[in-house]
């Protein structure tokens, strides 16, 4: 069986992870230091899916870490295929969040600052830009886990 760079067990993923859980708990970071944030609810969804997405991705980055170290990767086809089906809902909810984040940050910005301050509006928009950073990593692992089931 070939091993599928960036499938479970790999270092490829190990990174991959990594990269997850570090733009996930930016994007938490950088929205949570508006104070304004809990005003809008697009905002408050992306709160919410990152702080779904940090606890998965670091629990996953520690699960690849340790088989890296050991040189055991997984190829059960269930814990594979949970880990594909969480992977495919989180990098859902992940895009859903980003884009609304998006969309509402694009919306205060052309409103002549008046219901936001461009320094907040900013913070907000590097938010939304490292949740589709992190939903970028999530859906390139799943995809590679997706393409390694199959051979199980």
């Amino acid at each position: 069986m070939d091993d599928v760079p960036g499938s479970m067990g790999t270092s490829a993923s190990f990174s991959l992870r990594l990269g997850q859980t570090i733009f996930s708990s930016a994007s938490l970071f950088f929205m949570a230091l508006g104070v304004q944030f809990y005003s809008y609810t697009a905002f408050c969804y992306l709160v919410t899916i990152m702080g779904l997405a940090i606890p998965w991705s670091f629990t996953l980055t520690i699960v690849d870490g340790y088989s890296v170290l050991v040189k055991w990767p997984i190829r059960q086809p269930r814990i594979l295929l949970i880990v594909i089906i969480g992977d495919w809902v989180l990098s859902i909810l992940i895009l859903a969040a980003a884009c609304s984040a998006a969309s509402v940050v694009d919306l205060l910005l052309h409103s002549d600052g008046s219901f936001c301050p461009l320094k907040v509006c900013r913070r907000y928009q590097v938010s939304a830009a490292m949740a589709f950073l992190s939903w970028f990593l999530s859906m390139a692992s799943s995809l590679f886990n997706l393409w390694l089931l199959p051979s199980l």
